[in-house]
């Protein structure tokens, strides 16, 4: 016996399609840019010369940004905004920014320096060593 769609099973069918395929985008692929799977280790992101002081700059690909808050100190952290996931999309005036919802992140710690984020960048390791940075 079959029962007729309600209107509320349908929304919630559409909900969980629309989730799913959300969640999609941070799995295991390896498609260009859409991979949820960060770069191995030891992989070249930049030369030192490339991260401007009090700046930074956005790996995309491999959702990192790297900072300079200081002359000769670099930091790492994700590219992935705390509060909705959106990806960073620039570094400008001492913060990292995210264009979703105006979150600003401080470029020294990854902590929030405004916006809606609940809690700070995470932590990415680097390693750096002459001119060149690569990630741990």
């Amino acid at each position: 016996m079959t029962h007729p769609s309600t209107r509320r099973t349908v929304l919630l069918a559409t909900g969980a399609s629309a989730l799913a395929a959300g969640c999609s985008k941070y799995g295991d692929s390896n498609d260009s840019g859409s991979s949820s799977v960060q770069a191995s280790g030891g992989q070249e992101l930049a030369k030192t010369a490339d991260i401007p002081v009090g700046g930074g700059k956005i790996f995309k690909k491999e959702k990192v940004v790297v900072t300079q808050p200081k002359k000769d100190e670099f930091k790492a952290f994700s590219a992935i905004c705390t509060h909705q996931g959106c990806t960073v999309s620039a570094v400008a005036d001492g913060t990292i920014n995210c264009p979703c919802h105006g979150s600003k992140y401080h470029i020294a710690d990854g902590s929030v320096a405004g916006g809606p984020a609940p809690k700070p960048l995470p932590a990415e390791q680097i390693d750096v060593q002459g001119n060149s940075i690569r990630l741990a």
